[in-house]
C-alpha cells in the first residue's frame, strides 16, 4: 500500500452532493442529492426544493374574515337586545325576583360570551419562539432540532408551528383558521376560543328555553277543526298533524312583533346551538388526545397514538394537577390491600 501513488487516494466531490444548512450555515456533504436533509450539528431540516408560493386570494380571505366577524358581532348583539326586549315583560310579570334573576343571568352570559369572543378574535394566536440562526458560532448543537425554514416569513419554524396564509404569519400550536373570529386558533387564544364555545352553547340553550317559555304566553289560542274522528289509522294521524300545523300557521299571522322576534330567536338559537355543540365536542376530543386539529390530520396516516388522558384537559385550562388533588382525603385515599 505504501508503494501506491498518492493520486489514487484523492477523490473529487460533486457539487450536487454539497449543501448548506440554513440553520447554522455549515456546508454538508451528502451521500446523494437529497431534496430533504437534516443537519447533524444544529438539527435543522432543510427542504431544498421548497419554493415560496404567493397566494393571490389572501386579500379575499381577509375581507371574508372581516365580514364574518362583523356579522357575528351584530348577531350576538341582536340576540342579546332582542331577547331582553321580548322576554322581560313576561318575566317581570311573574315576580320582581324572577325579573332581577333573569337580568343577572343575561348580563353574566353576555359579558362572558362577548369578552371571550373578543380575546379569541383580536388577540395574537401565538408567535413561535425566536431563535438565533444562520451562523455557526451563534447556533449551538441541537438548538434547531427538527426546525424547518418558513419561506413566507423568512425565519425558523418550530415543529409545532404552521404558517397560515390567511393571517400571513406562523402560528405556534395552530389548530385551525376560523373565519368567524377572523383569526387563527393557536397556543395564545385556544383557551379563549374554547371558553367562547362553552359560553355560546350555554347562552343559546338559555335563549331557547326562555323563548319557548315567553312564546307560550304570547302565542294566540289555536283553533282546531278536526271534525268527527272515527277510529285511528294512518290517514287520521296525518289529518290531525296537518290540522295542528295549519292552526299554528293561522295563529302565527296574529302574532305581535314581540312574538315574531321570539320565533326568530328560537329558530336561530337552536341551529347555532347544534353547530357549536358539535364543534365544542370535537375540540374537547382533540384536547383529550393531546392533539390539535392539524396534528390530528398529519397523524392519520401514522401508527402513533397520542396519550389520551383527562390530565390533558386540566393542563389545557391552566390546572397542572388532577382534580382529585383538591378533593377531601377520604375521596383520594388509596385502597388497602389485604395480606
Amino acid at each position: 500500500m505504501a508503494d501506491l501513488p498518492k493520486e489514487q487516494f484523492i477523490t473529487t466531490v460533486n457539487e450536487d452532493h454539497e449543501a448548506t444548512c440554513w440553520g447554522c450555515g455549515l456546508r454538508l456533504l451528502l451521500p446523494s442529492h437529497a431534496p430533504i436533509f437534516k443537519c447533524g450539528w444544529c438539527g435543522a431540516i432543510t427542504h431544498q426544493n421548497m419554493s415560496k408560493c404567493e397566494s393571490k386570494s389572501s386579500w379575499w380571505r381577509r375581507l371574508r374574515d372581516r365580514c364574518f366577524v362583523c356579522v357575528l358581532i351584530v348577531f350576538m348583539l341582536f340576540v342579546i337586545s332582542g331577547g331582553v326586549w321580548a322576554v322581560y315583560p313576561i318575566v317581570f310579570s311573574i315576580s320582581y325576583f324572577c325579573g332581577i334573576f333573569h337580568s343577572i343571568i343575561i348580563m353574566i352570559l353576555s359579558v362572558t360570551t362577548l369578552s371571550s369572543f373578543s380575546l379569541a378574535a383580536f388577540c395574537c394566536a401565538g408567535m413561535p419562539p425566536s431563535m438565533q440562526w444562520g451562523s455557526f458560532p451563534a447556533v449551538r448543537q441541537g438548538d434547531l432540532e427538527n426546525y424547518t425554514f418558513c419561506h413566507y416569513c423568512s425565519k425558523p419554524k418550530s415543529p409545532r408551528t404552521h404558517h397560515c396564509r390567511s393571517c400571513g404569519m406562523c402560528i405556534l400550536d395552530m389548530d385551525h383558521h376560523c373565519p368567524f373570529i377572523g383569526n387563527c386558533v393557536g397556543a395564545a387564544n385556544h383557551r379563549h376560543f374554547i371558553l367562547f364555545l362553552i359560553s355560546a352553547v350555554i347562552s343559546t340553550i338559555y335563549v331557547t328555553i326562555m323563548s319557548i317559555y315567553a312564546g307560550l304566553h304570547l302565542w294566540p289560542q289555536l283553533t282546531y277543526n278536526f271534525g268527527r274522528l272515527n277510529g285511528f289509522n294512518r290517514d287520521m294521524a296525518f289529518r290531525v298533524v296537518m290540522e295542528i300545523f295549519l292552526a299554528l300557521l293561522r295563529s302565527a299571522v296574529l302574532l305581535s312583533t314581540r312574538g315574531l322576534v321570539l320565533v326568530y330567536l328560537f329558530i336561530s338559537s337552536v341551529s347555532v346551538e347544534i353547530g357549536l355543540s358539535v364543534l365544542l365536542w370535537q375540540q374537547l376530543c382533540y384536547i383529550y388526545e393531546g392533539k390539535t386539529y392539524l396534528s390530528h390530520l398529519s397523524s392519520q396516516g401514522n401508527d402513533e397514538v397520542g396519550k389520551k388522558d383527562c390530565q390533558n384537559l386540566f393542563r389545557f385550562f391552566g390546572c397542572p394537577y388532577s382534580i382529585s388533588r383538591y378533593l377531601p382525603n377520604f375521596w383520594r385515599s388509596r385502597k388497602r390491600h389485604k395480606r
